[in-house]
């Protein structure tokens, strides 16, 4: 057999193959959901990735007799870590053909990275933050990815489990949400309750808005409050709130987003709660060979965005501020929400990973029938 080696990308030819590894793995699978290149490229790209601000990061290769059979990033985000108070390297974008040696190697490559830069534990699968897919898919193999959080095939964790040292660090659940015929007269009635007693209002966005106001960067505000004490998460820096907005707001149709507001001064409203959604592009992601738009992809995208021909809508962001998910605000972001998606045809929500002891997002699910159909896990290692 030949002999694997690994190497460290170096050049713009090396991120390239580091890239379309992917893609070439998972050409023929059904239920992965490959990312499009550019945006590949852009987080990959230290000028590019705002997340350089704070992190450090290399990206390796393996390869046996000349054919790249595996792909690894080393990353050590030091904000986490100084939040957290850890001293990790996290590994992340970790794909392989079946063979655990190669696994082994490309983790022990990122150990051996950590430890010449002082770090003491190697964590992951983690991004360069929580903006990134996080997890290892262990439980809903037969299940779609979607375009935030992506999937792996069935043989990683047992990879994983095999090799000596790692334990589970943290468990995330996904759910789907059904969409009910009518909107919960329970939900209706929270609604109208909370909006006298607190002076809540809902926001209506306009497509203006969303290309030239700053309601993005004021959503993101939102976000880092309402997650900053989750597992790992790293506070989102200006630029990388700026960069998010430009990567993802032009594609937002406002009747699938709600925004709850403060209003108690109707002159200077506060945003309190956030619903980020949009229609499914997991089987049009499907059709964008090697992750491309061009010749033919961009078509299935524009099918999805703007004709609603999937039956899938992605809940990319549902956050609310603490203080005010006990007032009971979620209920109406769902109650803005859920006539546009009967209306559209949606016939079920996806949503995005959670920690599995995250009760009080959980708790929101009540609404609606629903069922958890993938589960992630992150792993941990002394290094």
């Amino acid at each position: 057999m030949d002999e694997l080696t690994i190497s460290v990308v170096k050049t713009r030819k090396d991120l390239e193959r580091f890239i379309q590894f992917r893609y070439d793995l998972y050409r023929d699978c059904p239920y992965d959901a490959p990312c499009l290149h550019f945006d590949e490229v852009n987080t990959f790209s230290k000028k590019k990735n705002a997340a350089f601000e704070f992190c450090e990061a290399d990206y390796f290769i393996a390869e046996r007799g000349g054919r790249v059979v595996g792909r690894v990033a080393a990353i050590i985000n030091r904000r986490a870590n100084e939040r957290w108070q850890r001293e990790a390297v996290r590994f992340g974008w970790f794909d392989f053909i079946d063979d655990t040696s190669v696994s082994e190697a490309l983790l022990k490559t990122v150990a051996q990275w950590g430890r010449q830069r002082g770090m003491k534990e190697i964590v992951g699968p983690l991004g360069f933050t929580d903006m990134d897919p996080e997890g290892m898919m262990y439980y809903g193999f037969d299940q779609l990815g979607t375009m935030a959080t992506g999937y792996n095939y069935d043989y990683y964790p047992r990879h994983m489990e095999q090799m000596q040292g790692w334990q589970k660090d943290n468990d995330y659940v996904e759910y789907k949400l059904y969409v009910p015929d009518q909107v919960p007269e329970k939900l209706v009635k929270i609604s109208e309750m909370i909006k006298k007693r607190y002076h809540l209002g809902l926001h209506r966005l306009t497509r203006r808005e969303i290309l030239f106001g700053d309601i993005g960067m004021k959503a993101f505000d939102v976000v880092n409050k309402t997650f900053g004490n989750l597992y790992g998460y790293s506070e989102l820096s200006e630029r990388q709130k700026r960069q998010y907005v430009n990567m993802y707001f032009p594609f937002l149709h406002p009747k699938f987003q709600a925004l709850v507001e403060d209003q108690t001064d109707p002159d200077n409203p506060k945003l309190v709660g956030v619903g980020i959604t949009l229609p499914s592009l997991s089987r049009a992601l499907q059709q964008c060979k090697n992750g491309r738009l061009l010749p033919f992809g961009w078509w299935h995208v524009v099918k999805a965005l703007f004709f609603y021909k999937t039956e899938v809508v992605d809940l990319l962001l549902i956050g609310v501020l603490p203080e005010y998910r006990a007032k009971g605000a979620n209920a109406l972001l769902f109650s803005h929400l859920i006539p546009t998606y009967q209306q559209k045809g949606f016939k079920w929500g996806e949503t995005h990973v959670e920690m599995e002891t995250n009760e009080k997002v959980q708790s929101q699910w009540a609404y609606f029938d629903h069922e958890q159909h993938k589960r992630r896990r992150c792993y941990r290692k002394e290094i």
